[in-house]
């Protein structure tokens, strides 16, 4: 074992995908500013090349990944595995795409892209990194879910069905992995200031109008920090949305319905 590889395998490791923008970047630097090594995925080799200087060798690896790809998953993988010793802390599943509009406005390409990315990717990715989880006592999945995983979102039904996708297969694993010592959790943010909700975005969904953007990706990574550390079943993120949690958890569905009618200005 290489100097590098021993040192690794005594540090806290995490695999976080999406890398190189939003969420994931600012997950990837506040681990990493703590003492972890962190391996990261993304599509973009030159983004992921420029961080990993940044951050520097010894703090992190990257792997140039499509998660829609098992194959490529699981290379990276494998690949970063040689770098922490077979072991694997915290596997974050932040890759996702999102886009609005009305279901019937938006080209199925896009409404299969959404799938493709933010469903099939997190199951080729938890597929992949079992063996290293396995391996790994008190392992930890973290899995970016979302406040539209509580009630289906108007003009966000896609992405907001993926999210409930997201939140079925933690609850799930949640249970089953706990037998391999495994936590399975998620963080559901409500909406946060990044790339993702760019202009076009924030045009076609009037719950942001509604509800405002309170948070950031420097936010949201300390939640999944704290998440890490706590490990709930689910993180529902700020106050309002904990509140909105209550109301979906006790008040019945035609309340439930209305209150998202009057969100999304409908």
């Amino acid at each position: 074992m290489t100097k590098k590889r021993a040192a690794a395998s005594q540090t806290k490791t995490l695999f976080i995908t999406g890398a190189t923008a939003g969420i994931g970047e600012a997950t990837a630097r506040l681990f990493a500013s703590r003492g972890w090594f962190v391996g990261m995925a993304a599509r973009n080799s030159a983004k992921l090349e420029a961080l990993a200087n940044e951050l520097g060798s010894d703090k992190c690896s990257w792997h140039p990944c499509d998660v829609t790809d098992a194959d490529q998953v699981s290379e990276a993988l494998q690949a970063f595995s040689q770098r922490t010793g077979g072991h694997l802390h915290l596997l974050v599943n932040n890759a996702g795409i999102l886009h609005a509009g009305g279901f019937e406005d938006i080209p199925l390409h896009q409404h299969h892209n959404i799938i493709d990315i933010n469903v099939k990717g997190v199951v080729n990715c938890m597929q992949a990194a079992f063996p290293l989880l396995k391996a790994t006592p008190g392992a930890h999945v973290l899995n970016m879910s979302s406040a539209s995983a509580m009630f289906g979102s108007p003009t966000l039904a896609t992405y907001s069905a993926s999210k409930f996708a997201v939140r079925g297969l933690t609850e799930a694993l949640n249970v089953e992995w706990a037998r391999y010592d495994i936590a399975v959790t998620d963080v559901m943010p409500p909406f946060v200031d990044t790339d993702m909700l760019g202009g076009p975005v924030r045009d076609k969904v009037k719950a942001i109008t509604r509800l405002g953007v309170q948070l950031s990706a420097e936010d949201v990574a300390e939640c999944v920090w704290n998440a890490a550390a706590t490990r709930p079943l689910h993180d529902r993120v700020t106050k309002p949305f904990k509140v909105l949690a209550l109301l979906q958890k006790h008040a019945p569905e035609t309340l439930q319905r209305r209150v998202v009618k009057f969100l999304a200005g409908m």
